[in-house]
């Protein structure tokens, strides 16, 4: 499931937060189903660092707009 940026823009601060929250703990999960060596596709992997990257650049964004 790819989040697209105009999707990230429309949820409020605290969404943001609790979203990148969610997506560490996913990586996390793949991280240890990869060195377990239960994960089917790798390439989840990525896409999940690609979402955190697409959040937390959303989040700068809003940062910087609010100055």
């Amino acid at each position: 499931m790819k989040m697209m940026a105009n999707e990230v823009r429309k949820l409020s601060a605290g969404e943001l937060e609790n979203k990148l929250v969610d997506l560490k703990k996913d990586l996390f999960q793949l991280r240890l189903q990869h060195a377990t060596n239960q994960l089917d596709n790798p390439i989840k992997i990525v896409e999940v660092k690609k979402d955190i990257a697409r959040v937390k650049t959303i989040i700068r964004e809003q940062q910087l707009a609010g100055r």
